[in-house]
């Protein structure tokens, strides 16, 4: 947290506030820490988070990085609207049982009552919204360093700090492999940047296939080749393909 600290804080100061009640008007949202952040690249690669993901997401093929971002809510904040972060997917209605997104909160700060920690209102991910109004949120207490897991379904929002500091923690999301990010990595991390880091971290940015004939570069080849250019001319869909049994089949079938 220190280094991260370090590393983000010119670009923290240089953030704009929020430009509403939802986005917060004494809230700073820093993104891009994957280009800026080096620290950064550790928390996304973390074996235990991506362990949870793995088990949590395991109903897709694959699941990638969806978001990073520094929030820092500031004294005077006011309560955030309650929400569920899939809504991002233009508010369409996934089953219950289907979830994608698996999220992060790594504390930089301590979160308290008092500075604004997360709210979160425990059992409504499988609720409607309308049920949902009557299940009172608690707040993610936590120590600096600490991390805080919650789904894409689960109501929530940011505290408000009534302290005289800064709460400040990292939000790092993963999603299934089929969905839009929300933060554009391939911009955000440009590719001279992108060049620099290994295989694994940037699979999970997107350079990797999400699924079957997704993530393809010009005449079905690989991302990270064409990133690299290493001339590989590998088929990924045809890769792909004969390593899933159930498109194998599909495959056959035809």
């Amino acid at each position: 947290m220190d280094r991260l600290q370090s590393e983000a804080s010119p670009y923290i100061e240089a953030s704009a506030s929020g430009r509403d009640r939802y986005d917060g008007l004494f809230t700073r949202r820093t993104g891009a820490l994957i280009a800026r952040c080096p620290t950064a690249r550790e928390l996304v690669v973390d074996p235990l988070v991506l362990g949870v993901c793995a088990d949590f997401l395991g109903h897709a093929t694959t699941f990638q990085l969806h978001l990073t971002q520094v929030i820092s809510i500031e004294p005077g904040e006011t309560e955030q609207k309650l929400h569920r972060d899939q809504m991002a997917f233009d508010f369409y209605p996934f089953p219950a049982e289907y979830h994608v997104q698996c999220n992060t909160m790594w504390a930089m700060t301590d979160f308290t009552v008092e500075n604004g920690a997360t709210r979160i209102c425990a059992g409504t991910s499988t609720m409607s919204d309308d049920d949902a109004e009557v299940i009172e949120p608690f707040q993610a207490e936590m120590k600096r360093g600490s991390i805080l897991f919650y789904d894409g379904k689960v109501l929530h929002g940011g505290g408000a700090n009534r302290s005289s500091m800064t709460r400040r923690g990292v939000n790092i999301t993963y999603a299934v492999g089929w969905v839009r990010q929300e933060e554009n990595q391939y911009l955000a991390c440009p590719p001279e940047v992108a060049r620099s880091l290994d295989d694994d971290l940037l699979k999970l940015m997107g350079y990797g296939q999400g699924a079957f004939a997704l993530g393809y570069v010009g005449d079905q080849q690989d991302a990270l080749a064409a990133l690299r250019g290493t001339g590989d001319k590998v088929n990924v869909v045809s890769d792909f393909v004969d390593s899933n049994d159930s498109f194998r089949s599909f495959v056959d079938e035809l």
